[in-house]
């Protein structure tokens, strides 16, 4: 596992673990969920160009740090073999995140359930 991702009130906390605080140069992204999009499992994602990196380190199977490409940039921490989550960002440094997390089908599932309930509490239901 290189992130523990965790939803604190109406915010996204994600820390990269271990070595990967020194690798990725982040000790810990935070962010409110209204600037959350929306998040997926993408095990693909790992066969995509990553682009320019401009923080962090891209050796064999292992992506931590800043990168852009096409003018997005994305804060990559993953090793393969693991499934990663994209979360994709708005007004937000990122534009996406792509995690190595401990079971990502339920982190998907609670951090969309966590934008739908900010969605219906903005809207007053």
């Amino acid at each position: 596992m290189n992130n523990k991702v965790a939803i604190v009130g109406r915010t996204l906390e994600i820390e990269p673990q271990g070595l990967d605080k020194m690798w990725s140069f982040k000790r810990k992204l935070v962010m409110p969920i209204e600037h959350v999009l929306g998040a997926s499992e993408d095990p693909g994602i790992l066969d995509d160009a990553k682009g320019w990196r401009a923080l962090g380190l891209h050796v064999p199977g292992k992506w931590a740090g800043t990168f852009t490409e096409h003018g997005e940039i994305t804060f990559w921490n993953v090793t393969r073999p693991e499934s990663p989550i994209v979360i994709q960002l708005k007004g937000e440094h990122y534009d996406r995140l792509v995690l190595g997390v401990e079971h990502p089908h339920e982190l998907v599932n609670r951090i969309n359930a966590a934008i739908s309930e900010q969605q219906m509490t903005n809207c007053g239901i």
